[in-house]
């Protein structure tokens, strides 16, 4: 068997468990397996990333910083756009298949032992974001590495990944989402993901709402963490438009630094990026020492965020983002209007059922000259009409396509009647994933062929 077939069937076996959406909070599940593995995850410093948006952004930036550093990374995303092996990444670079299938095999006698003192407790066994966060662990372990950016799968205490004692916890913009499992209001959800500052941490955070601000300086001071927060300890100063990204000044925690240059669009990815200095100062230096110049250009530099405000196509212009929530459409509306110059944009729009559809549409609707609206290939999708009833709602105009394929065919032959116009793909990580693979698979950059 192939490398390749080897790391697919891992996969395969994944999917047989219950889904990433079925979490309970039962860290102790997880903690059980790596202590059986002799605590992989404490082989290697932690910076630990959570919030409501901006954590995947975030934690990829403070990784190509930490890399720029001479230090070997990882660095644990989810969800994944493309292939699954883009969640645990080393080195900047998707973990190798044979590197993960070997550490499936590494792990498969604990999990078994495991699941079955679960099903003898009557409990339900191990998950897939429960075992795929063992397997990245035993990978990075393996690897081995240096330091661990670690992003939250939700929320924060209960989650399989704070079984890591993060050295840095980070804390994206906290807003609403899976009410459901964190909890109706931002103290509560606040409250959750203040799970993972541990005992003498660093903990810097973006701008907050008072009530989770409030909530992530109680849980410091309890568990003795300084705290730094962005407008307080340190700032995005500036931010200018340049050539495929935009030009950053920042005061950090321990020095300033004047137009930087960053690739990456929009007012949200320059605070993302302020945030990550702010957590790479803290990790290397302990806050008081400055990342030299030629450092931050290369550790910027070489930063990406796939499927958020990427540009995959030209002739028309086409952009990806993976905005699923209202707060992440409201940053995706502001990046467009201020980072390109066109006069209207077509919105391909496909959302799971259990986001805030309305929520999106509206954040989107004073931008959209026209909405596309479909559904992502998932059993969670949400149904094509009805956002299209929502667009209408906003007094838009819609048409409804079966899938992606359709509805950016049809998105991008409207925009092609016009150099005015462009195309923006949102709604749904999934969607994003499907919108880069097909992008890729019709060459969008070689321009619209009638």
């Amino acid at each position: 068997m192939s490398d390749r077939s080897r790391a697919d069937a891992v996969y395969a076996a994944l999917l047989e468990r219950q889904g990433e959406r079925w979490v309970q909070p039962r860290v102790e599940r997880t903690r059980r397996v790596l202590e059986l593995l002799d605590d992989p995850q404490r082989t290697y410093r932690v910076v630990h990333v959570t919030g409501t948006n901006g954590k995947t952004s975030t934690s990829r930036i403070i990784e190509s910083l930490i890399r720029a550093h001479g230090l070997r990374t990882g660095l644990f995303t989810s969800p994944h756009l493309e292939r699954f092996t883009e969640r645990i990444m080393i080195d900047g670079e998707p973990v190798a298949d044979a590197a993960v299938a070997d550490a499936w095999d590494e792990i498969q006698p604990f999990v078994d032992l495991v699941d079955a003192e679960l099903a003898a407790a009557d409990d339900a066994p191990l998950t897939f974001f429960e075992l795929l966060t063992v397997l990245a662990f035993v990978a990075f372990a393996d690897a081995p590495i240096d330091v661990l950016v670690l992003e939250v799968g939700m929320g924060g205490s209960w989650d399989s990944t704070n079984t890591a004692d993060g050295d840095v916890a980070v804390f994206a913009p906290i807003d609403i989402d899976h009410a459901d499992r964190l909890g109706d209001t931002i103290r509560e959800i606040a409250d959750v993901k203040s799970g993972i500052i541990k005992t003498g941490a660093a903990v810097v955070s973006a701008r907050q709402d008072r009530a989770a601000a409030d909530v992530l300086r109680a849980a410091a001071a309890q568990r003795d963490a300084t705290i730094a927060f962005e407008g307080d300890e340190f700032a995005l100063t500036d931010t200018r438009l340049a050539v495929g990204g935009q030009l950053i000044s920042v005061r950090g925690l321990a020095g300033v630094y004047d137009e930087e240059y960053l690739p990456m669009f929009g007012a949200h990815q320059a605070q993302n990026a302020a945030l990550a200095i702010a957590a790479v100062e803290s990790l290397i230096g302990g806050g008081s020492q400055p990342i030299t110049g030629d450092i931050m250009a290369e550790g910027l530099a070489q930063a990406t965020s796939p499927g958020r405000l990427q540009l995959v196509g030209v002739a028309p212009t086409v952009i990806v983002d993976a905005a699923h929530n209202p707060h992440g459409a409201r940053a995706l509306a502001g990046a467009l209007g201020s980072s390109f110059d066109f006069d209207e944009w077509g919105v391909v729009l496909g959302v799971l059922a259990d986001k805030d559809a309305a929520g999106i549409v509206a954040e989107l609707a004073p931008l959209a000259a026209h909405v596309f609206a479909t559904a992502p290939d998932s059993e969670r999708a949400d149904d094509a009409d009805r956002i299209a009833d929502l667009a209408e709602a906003q007094e838009l105009p819609v048409a409804v396509h079966p899938n992606l394929a359709d509805a950016a065919e049809a998105a991008r032959e409207w925009a092609a009647a016009s150099d005015r116009r462009a195309v923006v793909i949102a709604g749904s990580v999934v969607l994003a994933g499907e919108a880069v693979a097909l992008a890729a698979a019709e060459d969008w950059k070689a321009g619209w062929a009638e």
